[in-house]
């Protein structure tokens, strides 16, 4: 059984029994190294999760260096290691859950695609660390469109290589697949993750369910710092802008 410093990863992840999340947290609670290997994660867990699935030791080190917001190579390949053999344990437990799929867009941002519950809209989407990392950040843009009238907030954190970022989106119905597009000054544009709406939707303050009037969280990260930055944006796979949120 691995020490709760090696279990970081999982937690970040969302693999992590109730048994053995309730065990990290309260170390967590103590330990300020783990808290902060915590804060860098937030928002790469689909990420991790995709390194985790490929086949062979070979294919990672090609993948790390294609994304555009990487950790180290060493703590890269510590995690990787971590997270596979928590799944599998889990699968030989009988109950491991796929915790979040990710793909790699052109450039190399990180793309991450958000998984719910059941189709009643009784799951849970919100990662936890990414909601926990929104609420502790200070630079937060906020933008209703009069159109669509949906609403997002983009919260912001400047890396030694470029912006973290944390988007809560509410007041959106799917069935959709949406994307958080960076648009930097000099006209870049960089997917920087992608997510699925479901039938009931986020931040609908008119909902039958609790879970579906709660707002999604999901990360991101990009290699432009927060200065070169001009706006997100908020876009349907379709191309329909739903909503833009000036840096």
């Amino acid at each position: 059984m691995p020490s709760e410093h090696e279990t970081v990863g999982a937690y970040a992840l969302g693999i992590l029994d109730d048994a053995e999340a309730t065990a990290f947290e309260a170390h967590l609670a103590g330990c300020e190294w783990c808290a902060q290997q915590l804060d860098e994660l937030a928002g790469m867990e689909p990420m991790l999760a995709a390194l985790a699935d490929l086949p062979g030791s070979g294919s990672t080190p090609a993948i790390g260096e294609s994304l555009s917001a990487k950790p180290s190579p060493r703590l890269v390949e510590k995690l990787v290691d971590e997270v596979a053999e928590k799944r599998a344990q889990k699968r030989r437990r009988g109950f491991y859950m796929i915790a979040a799929a990710a793909a790699l867009i052109i450039a190399g941002p990180l793309a991450a695609v958000a998984v719910g519950g059941g189709s009643d809209g009784g799951g849970q989407v919100a990662a936890s660390p990414a909601q926990s990392t929104f609420r502790t950040m200070s630079d937060k843009k906020s933008a209703t469109d009069a159109s669509t009238h949906v609403s997002a907030t983009v919260a912001m954190a400047r890396k030694d290589w470029g912006t973290q970022a944390v988007l809560e989106l509410k007041n959106v119905k799917g069935p959709l697949k949406c994307s958080l597009v960076l648009v930097a000054k000099n006209g870049q544009r960089v997917t920087m993750s992608s997510w699925s709406v479901p039938d009931w939707g986020y931040g609908m303050p008119d909902a039958k369910t609790e879970a579906a009037k709660k707002p999604l969280y999901i990360g991101g990260a990009a290699a432009f710092q927060p200065n070169e930055i001009d706006h997100f944006e908020v876009v349907t796979f379709e191309g329909k802008k739903l909503v833009q949120v000036d840096a």
